[in-house]
């Protein structure tokens, strides 16, 4: 058997998981990484071919990682991409044993996610829609998002995927491309139908009429370095050509750092611990639903989670808050 350079392997690996696995960009882009950096150790080592890689070897790199400080997510993902890349070299005959069938990783500390609660959300959303009603294409399509947002409980790469032929507005649903391009349709109720409607009648052509001629679908900057004025069309102004769903001020598709600005900056005075970004959305409303009565897996399928153990993170956090009321309104507790 020829020996097979690492990093030549690597580079074949990672074209699977992106083609053949469906993995996403960001995906992708964890596994580059942290292979890329075995393959540092590895070299440093005078190991250069997979048959030199080894459960010692592996286990090195892993404590180096631990002495270097890296948080134990992070230790616990290296392993995660090692194992997928070893069980594929032994798959595709380059090894004729995985080394890391046996390597073990800390388990990653699972924090709760920022939940934005019911009552707080309601006040949030209704700022947005006094600001809406000025006229501001922005701030309409800024109350259109978190609405979408908060509803559909979508993940922001998913949110900013939309297309315009992904909602269906008759039947209030919409058409989701989640983690390993797996299809879903989520319903959304009145508010957020009521918000996107006036967004795509009247702020989203406004915002692609207003657009320079050249408008494409790469992502804009962020909304919130966006003026807030009302978007006129110029004397030769004319619509973009975008089947984006949500656009920014040059009629490109708006990108995953503007969502990020514009939620963060909605979010800084709101009480909660955790990161201010648009997840916090997408964990309130799925603590909300389980709050509400709503099935464990039915739950599950309206996230687009593969696994059940991860939405049952949200049974944690309605159990904390559970706990936090008692505590605080209870007179023995």
């Amino acid at each position: 058997m020829t020996a097979v350079r690492i990093d030549a392997a690597i580079d074949d690996y990672l074209a699977h998981v992106r083609v053949e696995r469906g993995y996403s960009v960001h995906t992708a882009a964890a596994y580059a990484s942290d292979l890329a950096d075995l393959s540092t150790f590895s070299e440093r080592r005078g190991v250069s071919s997979v048959d030199g890689l080894d459960l010692d070897l592996l286990r090195d790199w892993l404590w180096e990682a631990t002495e270097r400080g890296l948080a134990r997510a992070t230790i616990a993902r290296r392993a995660a991409s090692v194992r997928g890349f070893t069980a594929w070299l032994l798959r595709t005959g380059a090894v004729s044993t995985d080394p890391g069938t046996r390597l073990r990783s800390p388990r990653a500390q699972r924090t709760l996610p920022r939940v934005v609660a019911a009552p707080a959300v309601d006040e949030l959303l209704a700022r947005l829609a006094v600001q809406a009603d000025t006229g501001d294409p922005i701030a309409i399509r800024d109350l259109a998002i978190i609405e979408l947002l908060y509803a559909a409980a979508l993940r922001v790469s998913e949110l900013v995927g939309l297309d315009v032929a992904s909602v269906d507005r008759g039947r209030r649903t919409v058409r989701v491309l989640g983690k390993g391009s797996k299809e879903r349709i989520v319903p959304y109720g009145a508010p957020a139908a009521h918000a996107l409607e006036h967004y795509l009648t009247t702020a989203r052509p406004a915002l692609l009429a207003a657009a320079a001629p050249e408008a494409t679908d790469a992502a804009p900057r962020a909304s919130t370095a966006e003026p807030r004025r009302a978007a006129r069309p110029g004397p030769r102004a004319r619509p973009a050509a975008t089947r984006a769903l949500f656009v920014g001020v040059r009629g490109a598709r708006l990108g995953v750092r503007g969502v990020y600005r514009t939620v963060a900056r909605l979010l800084e005075d709101l009480p909660g611990t955790g990161p201010a970004g648009p997840h916090a959305f997408r964990h309130s409303a799925a603590t909300h639903l389980l709050d509400g009565g709503a099935d464990l897996r039915e739950v599950q399928e309206f996230l687009g989670h593969a696994s059940l153990g991860t939405t049952q993170i949200y049974t944690h956090v309605s159990s904390e808050r559970l706990k936090q009321s008692y505590r605080s309104a209870h007179p023995r507790a």
